[in-house]
């Protein structure tokens, strides 16, 4: 062999072990690391993202090492765990596996949508601020959001999903609804969704105010006083007789009919409930101290009710 054949073998020798070394070796990384990347990042991109977070001591050597040992598989977009120390080797398989961490947002039924807007402005990994969403236009649900997806891409999600569970749930209605329109049947199940105590009730408390609606009485519901307050946020003390008395477009307490709009999100069941309420000769509820309430037909029966509730609340040293 030639001396200079022998200083190429050995050349090769260096880089190959020099490639080796840095490639298996533990990493800088000093904690599990949350990692994300957009569609369409290249390596040389990827690379300067991970010694930015310090997963690497140089960008420019990882990519040299991903072009000579790296697979030929494209960078995935989403949201990874980086491990404590991984190795160089370890990051591009992470990253070209597309093994991410799955994320989800969840609205609870009868969560208001300035709650919502607040939701998603604290979550991590979301592009961008939203304004809060008209009321009752969000379907609660869980969804899952992408690594760098915008807030309001959310938002119109939610909002797609409450539009097609409306229409889908208004055509299969039950003649005894008395809703005339999808937007009273969001505004009253909205209601009945803040009132519900128990999810078995649902379709009670619509058959309760549906009858009130039919007979022209007002629907006296607590948080129709609370919502042009606080938006549908707790109140956080009790109703002032003033406010009982304001008359707005939503105070059920001042006003017959329904409020100008939602007063929440409602969920499916609730939307159910109102399009398919019980057949009940209902007028009155209180609070039956187990969650619940207790249903009466006649004022009379009421009064025995909310003494019997006054009666619980004093036992419990409430009053």
């Amino acid at each position: 062999m030639t001396r200079a054949k022998l200083l190429v073998l050995i050349a090769a020798l260096i880089a190959l072990a020099w490639g080796l070394g840095g490639w298996f070796v533990p990493g800088p990384l000093p904690k599990d690391t949350e990692f994300s990347l957009g569609a369409g990042t290249s390596v040389a991109a990827a690379a300067e993202a991970l010694e930015k977070k310090g997963a690497l001591s140089s960008a420019l050597t990882f990519r040299l090492r991903a072009r000579l040992l790296g697979g030929s598989e494209p960078i995935k977009a989403g949201l990874f765990i980086l491990p404590k120390g991984a190795s160089q080797r370890t990051l591009l398989e992470i990253l070209q596996g597309g093994k991410v961490v799955r994320r989800f947002v969840t609205v609870p039924e009868g969560m208001p949508s300035i709650m919502v807007q607040e939701r998603l402005m604290a979550q991590p990994g979301l592009a961008g601020a939203v304004e809060v969403p008209a009321e009752g236009s969000l379907l609660p649900d869980t969804y899952e959001v992408g690594a760098g997806e915008s807030r309001q891409a959310v938002i119109a999600r939610m909002q797609a999903a409450m539009t097609r569970t409306l229409a889908e749930l208004w055509a299969k209605r039950s003649p005894d609804t008395v809703a005339q329109t999808p937007g009273q049947a969001l505004v009253l199940a909205s209601i009945v969704e803040k009132e519900t105590g128990k999810p078995s009730e649902r379709a009670m408390v619509a058959g309760l105010y549906s009858n009130r609606l039919k007979k022209g009485m007002r629907l006296q519901a607590d948080p129709t006083i609370i919502y042009p307050i606080t938006k549908g946020k707790p109140l956080g003390r009790r109703i002032r007789q003033s406010e009982i008395a304001e008359r707005n477009g939503y105070n059920t307490y001042a006003m017959t009919g329904l409020p100008e709009g939602p007063i929440t999100n409602p969920g499916r069941a609730s939307i159910e409930a109102v399009l398919h309420p019980a057949k009940t000769d209902a007028l009155y509820m209180v609070a039956d101290g187990t969650g619940g309430h207790a249903f009466a037909a006649t004022l009379e029966e009421h009064n025995r009710n909310v003494a019997k509730w006054f009666a619980i609340r004093r036992e419990r040293g409430e009053l």
